[in-house]
C-alpha cells in the first residue's frame, strides 16, 4: 500500500556560506536564484508538502522572504545544529518522515525524487538514499538526489550524540550505524558509475559559474532531464568536466 502521509520535504538553506556568501541569493538562471528553480520544480512534479529550514540569523531574513514569496512553509533554527533544526522543523510541521533537499542542486532530478517518494512510501526503513560508487548519494558530488530519514532516526540521532560532524551533516550518524538503523539503498543510472568528474553541486564560485553555464546548455532543449540526458550532454564538453574534476579534488567529500 502507498502511503504519503506524513512525509515531508524539508529544503536545507542558509546565505552564511564561507566559500559562496549568499549563493541563494545570487541570480542562477533566467533571473531565478537556485532555491526558487528547486522549490519551483518540487511543486511542479513532486506531490508534497515543502518547508525551507533555514537560520535565526538575520541574514537569512531574505529566505524567509523569499520562502513567503514561493508560497512554502519555513522554520528558522539552529545555524550549526542542523540535526536540531531538522527534527524541529519536521515537528513544527507535524510531519514523522522526511525527504532531505539541500538548497546548492540546481540540478536535483524530480524524477529521482518521485522514485525516492515511491519507495519510502512502501518501506519501513529509517533511511533510504540512492547509492552510486559504493557512497551514499548525499557523500557525492553529483547533487542529483535527496534522501530519506524518519524523523524518529533523527531524534535517535540527537540522543546519542553531540558531535559537531553529526550535528551538522543530519544523516551521517544514520548511515554510518547501520547496526542501529535500517537502511535502504536504491541503485542509481549505470552511467554515472566510476564517474569522478561530474560536480554539480554548488560550493564555490567555480561551481557557480561552472554548474550556471551547463544548466542554460540543458533546458534549452530539455524542461525535465533524466540524469543520462544530463550526463550526454556534459560529455560534449570535455573543457568543463576538466574544471569540475578540479573542484572535486579541492573540495573532496
Amino acid at each position: 500500500m502507498i502511503n504519503n502521509q506524513d512525509i515531508l520535504i524539508i529544503i536545507q538553506a542558509r546565505t552564511g556560506s564561507t566559500r559562496l556568501p549568499n549563493k541563494m541569493l545570487i541570480p542562477f538562471a533566467n533571473g531565478k536564484t537556485i532555491l526558487e528553480i528547486i522549490v519551483e520544480r518540487l511543486k511542479l512534479f513532486v506531490d508534497l508538502p515543502i518547508i525551507i529550514a533555514t537560520t535565526q540569523n538575520k541574514a537569512d531574513d531574505a529566505l524567509e522572504e523569499l520562502a513567503k514569496s514561493l508560497k512554502v512553509d519555513f522554520y528558522r533554527g539552529a545555524e550549526n545544529d542542523v540535526l536540531n533544526r531538522f527534527v524541529s522543523a519536521a515537528e513544527y510541521a507535524g510531519a514523522k518522515r522526511i525527504i532531505r533537499v539541500c538548497a546548492d542542486n540546481p540540478f536535483l532530478n524530480a524524477l529521482a525524487m518521485n522514485e525516492l517518494v515511491l519507495f519510502a512510501s512502501q518501506s519501513s526503513a529509517d533511511y533510504i538514499s540512492f547509492r552510486i560508487n559504493g557512497k551514499p548519494s548525499i557523500k557525492t558530488h553529483f547533487g542529483f538526489w535527496g534522501e530519506y530519514v524518519t524523523l524518529d532516526a533523527l531524534k535517535k540521532v540527537a540522543s546519542k550524540t553531540g558531535a559537531p560532524l553529526y550535528r551538522e551533516h543530519v544523516t551521517n550518524y544514520v548511515y554510518e550505524h547501520p547496526e542501529l538503523f535500517k537502511n535502504s539503498w536504491i541503485n542509481s543510472t549505470q552511467s554515472l558509475e566510476k564517474r569522478e568528474d561530474i560536480r554539480l553541486t554548488i560550493d564555490t564560485k567555480t561551481d557557480f559559474e561552472n554548474v550556471s553555464n551547463l544548466y542554460k546548455i540543458v533546458y534549452e532543449i530539455y524542461s525535465n532531464p533524466t540524469l543520462d540526458e544530463v550526463v550526454s550532454i556534459l560529455d560534449k564538453y570535455p573543457l568543463l568536466l576538466k574544471q569540475m574534476k578540479f573542484e572535486i579534488i579541492k573540495n573532496t567529500k
